[in-house]
Order: C-alpha cells, then sequence, then structure tokens
C-alpha cells in the first residue's frame, strides 16, 4: 500500500510536483499537467495524452523527446477535467494542431471530448483518439467498447514520433489509429491496490489464486483461477492475446509485432523477466518477429501485484516510428535525435475572471447557494466510505472520495464568489469548474456539467424563483443526459435525477410551494437510487463487471439523492444565510 503521503487529498498534485522537480530538463509545470521541457516547435502537431494519477510512468513519465508532447494528469485513479486538458494542450501546441490521445474509459472521453470541442470552438484544429486494447473489457464485435490499458504506450509513442517528423494532423491521427486497431493487451492481478489514505485494498485475492482480465483503477477481474507459475502465466498471456488477429492479419507466422511486458506495481523487474524469457519463446515458436520490447513498469495500479502483455502488429510504417529514439524520465530508448531546446518560460497561473455585477436578489440566492453546498459537503463527507464501498463492487471504489474532493472545492469556490459580491449563476459556475477540476473522472465532469447548466438558467440578475429553480433543474438533467449519454435505465445518476427533476416540476407547477416540493421530489429521487440495485449497468466503468453490481444500488444515483435531501430548502433560507464573516469554516480552510 502507499505509505508515504501527506493529506491523501492532496497526493496527486504533490507527487506532480515533485515529478517535475526530479525532471527539470526534461518536462515543465503547467495548469492541469506537465509538458515538454522545450518550446513548441512552431508548425509542428503536439500529441497530448493523459489521464488519472496512480499509473506512472503514465501519464506525466511519458512526456519527452519522441514521446508526448503533454499529458494532462487528473487526481488518484479519475480523468482530468476539460479544463485541465485544455490548459496542457494550449501550453504544448506549436501551431500545428493536437492529437488528444487517452484511455477509453468514461471519465476520460468525457473530459477530452469536452476539451477538443472547445478548443475547436477557439480556432485549434483538435482530433482524439481513445486507447482501446484491453481483450478483456468487451468482445471483438464490441471493441470500441474496450477500455484503454497499457497498449497506450504504443499509440502515443508511434504518434508522437510521426508529429516529430513533421506530419500533418491528418497523419499523426491516421497513424495513432492504426496502432490502437492493430494493438492487444491482456493483464491478471495477484492482489489489489490501495488508494493513498485508504486502510484497505480496493479488492483481495485470495491465496494461491488471481484474477483474470483486470483493469489498471483497481477494477477487479472478470475471471479468478488458481495462480501458475510463471511460465503457465506466460502461457495464458500470449494464448489470450494471439487468440483475437487485427483485420488482415490470418496468423502470427511471419508477422513484426511490438511486445511490452508490463508489471501493474509490486511484481518486480526480475520476476518480470523470468515471465517474459517464457513469452519470448512462445512467440518465436509462433514464428511472430518480436522488435524492440520493452519490460517494465510501463502503466502501473499502486503496489498491484499484477502483469499484462501487450502486443501490437506492426507495419512497415509503424516499425520505425515505434522503433525511433525516445527520452522521457518513464520511457527511454537511444539518443535524443534533436538537440536540446531552449527553455520556454513558464507559463503564468491564469488570472482570476472578476466577478460580474449581479442583484441584489441574486447575491442572497448566492450566499444561500453557499450554505446548501455546505449541507451538501457535510452529507457526502458523512457517506464517503460507503459510496466508496457501493463503486468498489464493480468499479474502483473512489466515487466517495472523489464525490468529497469535487464539494469540498465547491464550496470554497463559491465562498470565494460570494465574498467578491457574484450572484448565483456566477458562484454555481465557479462552484461548478471547481467540482470538475476536483473531483475528476465521470462524477466530477457531470457535476460540473449540471451545476454550470443550473448556473445558465438562474443567471445574476433575478431572484431565483420556484419556476426558474425548476427549470434550472431541468437544464442542469438535459446538459448530464446530452454530456454524459445515459438514459433512465442505464444504472446511472440519472435514474434518480430524472424522476426528480420531474416530480419538482409537476409539485411546483401544481402550487405546492418549493421547500414542500423540493422534499418530496428529494424522497422520489432517494427511492429511485435505491431502485437501482435491481438494474445491470449498460455506459460507464460498471459495464465490463455489470453482473457484480446486482443487487447494490448505483453510488453515483446514491449521492445524488444524498444531496438532494441534503440541500433541500426550508423556505427561511435568507433569514438564516451564512454570510462571507460566518461562511462554513471548512470551505475556507480548503480555499487555503
Amino acid at each position: 500500500m502507499t505509505r508515504l503521503s501527506n493529506d491523501p487529498a492532496r497526493f496527486a498534485a504533490q507527487a506532480l510536483d515533485g515529478f517535475v522537480a526530479a525532471h527539470p530538463g526534461l518536462v515543465r509545470r503547467v495548469g492541469g499537467g506537465v509538458v515538454r521541457a522545450a518550446a513548441p516547435a512552431p508548425g509542428r502537431v503536439a500529441v497530448v495524452v493523459g489521464g488519472g494519477s496512480g499509473h506512472y510512468p503514465a501519464f506525466a513519465g511519458l512526456v519527452g523527446e519522441g514521446l508526448a508532447h503533454g499529458a494532462a494528469v487528473g487526481n488518484v485513479f479519475a480523468s482530468p477535467s476539460a479544463r485541465q486538458v485544455r490548459s496542457v494542450a494550449r501550453a504544448a501546441s506549436g501551431g500545428g494542431g493536437i492529437l488528444l490521445a487517452y484511455g477509453n474509459y468514461a471519465g476520460d472521453v468525457l473530459n477530452f471530448t469536452a476539451a477538443r470541442v472547445h478548443l475547436e470552438a477557439e480556432g485549434v484544429d483538435c482530433r482524439a483518439v481513445a486507447v482501446t486494447d484491453d481483450l478483456a473489457s468487451a468482445p471483438a464485435e464490441q471493441a470500441d467498447r474496450r477500455r484503454g490499458i497499457a497498449g497506450g504506450l504504443v499509440v502515443f509513442k508511434v504518434a508522437a514520433a510521426a508529429a516529430d517528423r513533421g506530419l500533418d494532423l491528418d497523419e499523426v491521427e491516421r497513424i495513432a489509429r492504426l496502432a490502437n486497431a492493430r494493438t492487444r493487451s491482456f493483464g491478471v492481478a495477484l492482489t489489489g491496490c490501495t488508494l493513498p489514505g485508504a486502510a484497505a485494498p480496493l479488492f483481495a485475492v485470495p491465496a494461491g489464486r488471481m484474477a483474470v482480465g483486470l483493469g489498471i483503477h483497481g477494477e477487479p477481474g472478470i475471471d479468478e483461477r488458481d495462480r501458475p507459475g510463471a511460465d503457465g502465466l506466460a502461457e495464458l498471456l500470449v494464448d489470450t492475446v494471439l487468440a483475437e488477429l487485427p483485420a488482415g492479419i490470418d496468423a502470427p507466422a511471419g508477422q513484426r509485432a511490438a511486445v511490452l511486458l508490463n508489471g501493474l506495481g509490486s511484481v518486480k523487474y526480475e520476476e518480470l523477466f523470468v515471465v517474459y524469457r517464457r513469452v519470448a519463446e512462445l512467440l518465436a515458436a509462433a514464428g511472430v518477429q518480436v522488435v524492440a520490447p520493452a519490460v517494465g513498469e510501463l502503466v502501473t495500479s499502486f503496489e498491484m501485484a499484477g502483469v499484462s502483455l501487450t502486443v501490437c502488429w506492426l507495419t512497415d510504417e509503424l516499425t520505425p516510428l515505434w522503433c525511433a529514439p525516445a527520452d522521457a524520465p518513464g520511457f527511454r530508448r537511444g539518443l535524443s535525435a534533436t538537440a536540446a531546446a531552449p527553455p520556454a518560460p513558464v507559463l503564468a497561473e491564469e488570472a482570476a475572471e472578476p466577478v460580474p455585477p449581479a442583484s441584489p436578489a441574486s447575491r442572497a440566492a448566492g450566499r444561500r447557494l453557499l450554505g446548501a453546498l455546505a449541507a451538501a459537503r457535510d452529507a457526502v463527507d458523512a457517506h464517503a466510505d460507503e459510496l466508496g464501498r457501493i463503486d468498489a463492487l464493480a468499479g474502483d471504489g473512489d466515487h466517495g472520495i472523489g464525490m468529497s474532493r469535487g464539494v469540498n472545492a465547491a464550496v470554497a469556490a463559491a465562498g470565494a464568489a460570494v465574498a467578491a459580491g457574484a450572484g448565483v449563476g456566477t458562484a454555481l459556475t465557479r462552484a461548478g469548474d471547481a467540482w470538475a477540476d476536483a473531483g475528476g473522472g465521470t462524477s466530477g465532469a457531470l457535476w460540473g456539467v449540471a451545476l454550470r447548466g443550473a448556473a445558465v438558467a438562474l443567471g445574476d440578475e433575478s431572484e431565483p424563483t420556484p419556476a426558474r429553480v425548476t427549470s434550472a433543474v431541468s437544464r442542469a438533467l438535459a446538459d448530464v443526459t446530452r454530456v454524459g449519454g445515459a438514459a433512465v435505465g442505464d444504472k446511472t445518476l440519472v435514474d434518480a435525477f430524472a424522476p426528480f427533476a420531474a416530480t419538482l416540476a409537476d409539485r411546483v407547477q401544481a402550487g405546492q410551494p418549493l421547500a414542500a416540493a423540493w422534499r418530496e421530489a428529494a424522497a422520489v429521487a432517494d427511492a429511485a437510487a435505491r431502485a437501482t440495485a435491481d438494474l445491470v449497468p449498460r455506459v460507464g466503468r460498471a459495464r465490463p463487471l455489470a453482473h457484480r453490481s446486482v443487487g447494490a444500488p448505483d453510488a453515483g444515483a446514491v449521492s445524488l439523492a444524498l444531496i438532494l435531501a441534503a440541500v433541500a430548502p426550508t423556505g427561511e433560507e435568507a433569514a438564516t444565510a451564512p454570510t462571507r464573516e460566518d461562511a462554513p469554516t471548512r470551505a475556507e480552510e480548503t480555499a487555503r
């Protein structure tokens, strides 16, 4: 387990700061992650990768000459926010366009897609490639739904080498997609992994057994079997990967392949070499020509004891790109082919946007909002462990931690905005951005979307009447549904959010006071959240292990219902609303 940390909530940020301090000649810190130390080459394509912390050397360790131009780094096992991705992309850009590359996880897809849309709106030519190499996460006919694991290194490497050779964005994107389509991975775990500050692993593997087909976020495997010796494990890995060949390859004999044997955190290099010895023998017997193999810790999962095998079937075009020199902190091959460029200046932090003018009624509503967010924070913090336990049944167990990070950041951001005289719309917007940045992952992104949607509907000019509040809730639900792609019945927070919005609108339209209508709608949402226990997840990270979540409610729906109950208005908000002087102490502490 992770034994050396300070505040678990700051673990990812402090680890990134230390990483940059340890590699000053290779990378530099920017908002949201890192970029190459040298200034971007004018007119060149920039390859920007990213994902959650906890996987070093992915993703920050893969930034350097011959590899990625930048990496957006999220919290532990949580995707970076869209704003963080945009920040890194802007810092890495040389003006030739940007290729975003990331693992095919719901939070990463959502946030990187939002970043791409925003960059394109700014006039930046931006493309995106989601890596889908994990054989265990979906059948061949649903390959586009597979998650990305260690195969991302191959995709990042060939795309970056193509960009450094001066190829245009169309070609760099095509090469990345070609590599992804020809890459297959499969892994096993001998033990689980433990998040910083947690008292126990996310999952356990019985002695003498191994989890087969695991993910890299602490997700359990899709099967469990007796643990073999090193040779037996090599045979399982090779047989599984060779069983599915890319289109156009009828047999492995005579084919060239990039081969990665990856340690997930606790399997030491000597053990990996013992396994690779047999992997190399089996591939040679199958007639595969291995090109520039890589054995070591390439994509990890904290202290998880596990191994994965990746094979990318090379072409004449991909081979020299895979073999090209690279000089990144976590992956080196040969000597750098280019002289070191002078370091670019460190980017200053973006200045906080001024608070726009607001009516007295909207500012008063902003103070009431701050009290509601503080109530939400207290409810989430009190139930964070339970939310994590529910999430761990079929996911990575970080939902409670992520929700706590997000709502605490939202309280701090809203408190600062209210202190500066913000109206309710601006306070909600600042809270949503902070929640997305700090919470990370799918839940952080969706809560950010929801709060920003409500902010647009409420604005800073008028009193939030019951009718306008119901419109704001409906706008938030519409935005979450549009961005997240989930519908009622998919076992997500939408299953609780949709009946809440419908009930609230119905009761307010019937003339019921907002406080009573909200409480009744919150009770409906709570019942709907509990009813998700009977559903099978159809989208999101829980989908590959859908059967494991049956009988337990969806963590996102439960946390939404918990918050809706906690923030229910009382009818006397204006009289009891906290001012800046008596705003929640923990919000001020978080802001500091």
